[in-house]
């Protein structure tokens, strides 16, 4: 995008902040990523700038391109629908009907509130009703709704229901243990602290199999 585009663009957000959120997002999603770290990247030269920092100093100059590259591609690629995992499933064949597990799948994700890091561990059950998945593809599905700004409520229901969706089953678990440093790093500043989130589906809302799955991911 050349800078005559760029300018462009960066008048077209202007003049649409006035418009609801929905036609205002349907806008940016014409963007390209690279448009998109473009216009991130000047905005985040801006506020280093109101923070009184050096830019021509040698460690700070790329700074803002290496920011507004993270952002688009890293931290918040989940936005990008490109990025959405590709599903691979298998025909059950060997009519396993118990519980798979998947436990301490790593989740990085970004709080929407204050934009600091949600760093944890995900857990992953499911019973086949015909179909297994992948197991890499449930690393990828949570890496692929973590990446993104969010809360980590939304976060576990948006992996069960994509789950559940793929697989044609409700018999689908979902939890996640997570640190927040919106609460270690600022306000009450309380390192250590976790998160405990589940969504519990199907044959999970019987209480002996949710303890049964509860105790395989805990052990």
């Amino acid at each position: 995008m050349n800078l005559a585009n760029l300018k462009k663009h960066e008048r077209l957000i202007t003049s649409r902040l006035h418009l609801d959120n929905a036609k205002l997002n349907e806008e940016m999603d014409t963007l390209k990523p690279t448009e998109k770290v473009m216009l991130i990247e000047k905005k985040f030269r801006e506020i280093m700038l109101i923070l009184g920092m050096d830019l021509s100093d040698d460690s700070l100059k790329e700074t803002p391109l290496r920011v507004a590259k993270m952002y688009v591609n890293e931290l918040f690629g989940g936005l990008l629908p490109e990025n959405e995992p590709a599903i691979t499933l298998f025909d059950n064949k060997y009519q396993y009907s118990e519980m798979l597990i998947e436990k301490n799948i790593p989740v990085y994700s970004c709080c929407e509130h204050h934009f600091v890091p949600i760093t944890g561990k995900a857990h992953i059950g499911y019973i086949s009703s015909g179909k297994i998945i992948g197991l890499s593809k449930l690393n990828r599905v949570v890496n692929y709704f973590s990446r993104r700004p969010q809360v980590q409520e939304r976060l576990t229901v948006q992996v069960a229901d994509y789950l559940k969706n793929a697989l044609g089953t409700e018999n689908v678990a979902v939890v996640i243990n997570a640190e927040h440093m919106c609460i270690a790093a600022r306000g009450i500043k309380d390192a250590g602290c976790t998160t405990y989130t589940g969504s519990y589906n199907g044959v999970f809302l019987d209480t002996e199999r949710r303890n049964q799955f509860d105790l395989q991911i805990k052990s």
